[in-house]
């Protein structure tokens, strides 16, 4: 006897990629509370800045060879050699200004876990209630007043490259916000 099969909706953003559509069924949208996938998101977001998406996925794994596995402090103490070392791999967009931004961004990442015990209860001071938000949205915008606000004051705070549509597109990614479609089998 047969089975009964269920089709899959699925947010049209991520097309048949099939990298995009385990990203958008495996991640996107799903809450994140560990610093270190923060960071890892902070430092992928930003370097896509101007980019595309996809085109970052497809060197996520070269990043997390050349930013020693995303763990913060290791990059963050990135020196003028690493410098040099990330500027010629290939694995990695090799902009100087987000391979600066990528060890300033991780110094300050350091700063504001000890400001606030984590970068996630940072985060999430600005979430109304300290929770995500489930949108049921008909289409998916760039930015909110709450994106505003983080990357308003992740720039006080000298972070580089986290603009609002960077930073909501960090809070998507993180589960902050969840913009899965109405009718998505992943919201």
């Amino acid at each position: 006897m047969s089975q009964p099969t269920t089709e899959l909706t699925r947010c049209t953003w991520c097309g048949t990629d099939e990298l995009y559509v385990k990203y958008h069924d495996n991640e996107w949208g799903k809450e994140v509370h560990d610093d270190e996938t923060l960071f890892e998101f902070l430092l992928l977001e930003s370097a896509q800045a101007g980019l595309s998406w996809i085109t970052i996925l497809r060197r996520r794994e070269g990043y997390r060879k050349a930013f020693a596995d995303f763990d913060v402090h290791k990059v963050a103490a990135f020196d003028d050699n690493d410098v040099e070392r990330l500027m010629n791999d290939t694995g990695i967009i090799r902009n100087r200004l987000k391979i600066l931004a990528a060890i300033n961004n991780a110094k300050l990442f350091i700063g504001i876990q000890k400001e606030f015990g984590s970068f996630y209860k940072y985060l999430y001071s600005f979430m109304p209630g300290g929770k995500p938000i489930i949108n049921h949205p008909e289409k998916i915008v760039p930015s909110t007043p709450i994106s505003d606000a983080i990357s308003k004051d992740m720039k006080k705070r000298g972070f580089k490259f986290f603009g609002t549509t960077i930073c909501y597109a960090h809070m998507q990614a993180t589960g902050m916000v969840n913009d899965h479609i109405t009718g998505c089998s992943f919201k």
